[in-house]
């Protein structure tokens, strides 16, 4: 069980923080049910969600630790490109990645979308519009956790990134 204060990953919502555990009435039944409360750090929402409920999926946040350690091996993610025509095919590939909640599968994500978006752009064509959802999707994923793990605004999260590889890179 979470406690209060504690920030959790909350489904494809991203970070929230537990801000009260309590009772409730479940209204299909009325019986008493143990709620969170969730405040998501980065959208203007609050869920109540059953501590004991397994629909939708909740974990810790990384430390600062684990951040700083997928970041250092953020070069050795395989980024493998997805490709299809079928909108649909390329909308449910994505959602698998993202309902993995997995911060090394968000890597390999994001890196294939941004390398098929650098690629359209050096061939003068256009960057798929559900490629764009789901780089920006996942980025606010990933650079959410990561800026709550490492206590820094989400915005700094890039350039965090950049100077941490460019030291690695030069040792």
């Amino acid at each position: 069980m979470y406690q209060i204060g504690e920030l959790v990953v909350y489904g494809t919502t991203g970070v929230c923080a537990v801000t009260d555990i309590r009772q409730q009435e479940f209204p299909t039944t009325g019986e008493l049910r143990t709620y969170y409360v969730l405040r998501s750090l980065y959208d203007n929402c609050v869920i109540s969600a059953p501590v004991d409920s397994d629909k939708v999926f909740v974990r810790r946040i990384l430390s600062k630790d684990e951040a700083d350690a997928l970041i250092d091996d953020m070069p050795e993610v395989e980024a493998e490109e997805f490709s299809s025509r079928v909108s649909r095919e390329l909308t449910e590939h994505y959602e698998s990645l993202l309902k993995s909640h997995d911060c090394r599968s968000l890597v390999a994500m994001t890196r294939s979308i941004y390398l098929k978006k650098q690629r359209a752009e050096s061939q003068n064509r256009k960057f798929g519009a559900v490629d764009g959802r789901f780089l920006k999707r996942a980025e606010d994923l990933l650079f959410g956790e990561l800026a709550a793990a490492l206590e820094i605004p989400r915005d700094q999260v890039p350039q965090y990134i950049a100077d941490r590889l460019a030291v690695a890179a030069a040792k």
